[in-house]
């Protein structure tokens, strides 16, 4: 077996990323006779024998169990419709929404009413693209306060780092709560306006320059943390 690209390379579609039969092609790849081939312009990943592609860029495609960070844009009568950043908008419905036994016709905006930003869990995403969501969840709630960027959505792992690790030295660095959601949404309020653009300013870089070596530490030199060269960044999907 041989890796013909190393890891986090940038590669373009058509490109040759390893040969022979000991890896395994995972998403933005696939097998031509003993080669694995790259079908989209992105990172290359190595996570044991799989092989994948992470896209440089991109729109956020929901599946069920991505936590994400949307807008309440309207009301129905069981419910409430929010934005999560997709050509789709998506339903909580009250049996989502509320622990609480809701009377017919009371008013539901004592519990989100338009413009509130909620971090919420889908559940469920018909073929039709009919997007369910819930709030029954540890850590699902209505955020208040604090400010609200956008990042490339497909790189959420890397700015959140293995096991939490590159967002919890931005928020130790600046004292700042932040949620990171899966469409690309990120949270962040801090004791004062400086921590919250320093916070936003390390995000942002990290989003740009998350194809480069070295990020880890570039982070830490910009936010003034302890060098710790074990820590690396890594690729794990998690909301924090």
């Amino acid at each position: 077996m041989t890796l013909l690209i190393n890891e986090k390379t940038i590669v373009v579609p058509g490109e040759e990323i390893a040969e022979g039969m000991d890896y395994l092609p995972a998403q933005g790849t696939y097998r031509q006779n003993d080669k694995i081939i790259s079908a989209q312009l992105g990172l290359v990943n190595v996570n044991g024998r799989l092989i994948r592609i992470i896209p440089l860029t991109g729109r956020y495609i929901p599946k069920a169990g991505d936590t994400v960070i949307g807008k309440v844009v309207n009301i129905s009568f069981n419910g409430w419709i929010i934005d999560v950043g997709y050509a789709y908008e998506a339903n909580l419905s009250l049996k989502e929404g509320t622990t609480d036994f809701v009377e017919r016709n009371e008013d539901l905006t004592k519990y989100y009413d338009f413009g509130d930003i909620v971090v919420v869990k889908i559940i469920n995403v018909s073929r039709s693209k009919f997007i369910d969501l819930t709030t029954k969840e540890p850590g699902l709630r209505k955020l208040n306060g604090g400010r609200i960027i956008q990042v490339t959505p497909s790189k959420v792992p890397r700015i959140i780092g293995k096991q939490g690790s590159m967002i919890t030295m931005v928020k130790d660095a600046t004292n700042c709560r932040i949620t990171v959601g899966q469409n690309g949404r990120v949270w962040i309020q801090g004791e004062n306006t400086d921590n919250e653009i320093k916070a936003v300013e390390a995000i942002r870089m990290i989003d740009e320059k998350a194809h480069i070596e070295g990020l880890t530490e570039e982070i830490k030199k910009f936010l003034g943390a302890e060098s710790d060269k074990s820590q690396k960044i890594g690729e794990e999907d998690e909301i924090n």
